[in-house]
């Protein structure tokens, strides 16, 4: 199998999944151009711009924001349980992430690629296969938790007095 066969294979595999999307399919009719060509072309000039450090922290919030907001309110319609879990659970880490990033500018401004590394962040927190808010949840989160309730916890008992 050449190059070329293998490239293509995998357009079509692209496309296939983005044929899910009307809209991708309105534009690609409207345009002309392939959606699956669209979608990889834009993805590579938004992570050049990131790599780059051009426009990169408004970027990284955008994808942080946008992408999940929409998933947010599509699983609200859902019958289900387990995508209202997963976006609440994204959207407690993403605010702790940039809280915590806006306390930190100085480390921030010396971390070589600190927006490519909070970009991957970002999308392995939203990308379904690898469901990491609930991992990072879990890992981290739950047990600080439950670590703030023990320690908060009355140590102390009542004592009855003697009748």
């Amino acid at each position: 199998m050449s190059a070329q066969d293998k490239f293509n294979y995998y357009i079509s595999q692209v496309d296939k999944e983005l044929s899910k999307y009307p809209t991708l399919n309105k534009l690609e009719q409207q345009t002309q151009v392939p959606k699956a060509y669209a979608v990889l072309g834009i993805a590579g000039i938004f992570s050049t711009f990131i790599f780059f450090n051009v426009f990169a922290g408004f970027l990284s919030n955008l994808l942080g924001w946008a992408v999940p907001a929409y998933l947010s309110l599509k699983a609200l319609e859902t019958p289900g349980h387990d995508d209202d879990t997963q976006w609440l659970t994204y959207w407690v880490i993403f605010g702790a992430f940039n809280f915590l990033e806006s306390m930190s500018r100085v480390i921030v401004a010396w971390f070589p690629y600190y927006y490519t590394v909070k970009t991957l962040f970002i999308l392995y927190l939203i990308l379904p296969s690898t469901r990491g808010a609930t991992v990072v949840y879990a890992k981290v989160f739950k047990p600080l938790t439950q670590q703030v309730k023990t320690s908060s916890a009355p140590t102390s008992t009542a004592t009855v007095p003697p009748q």
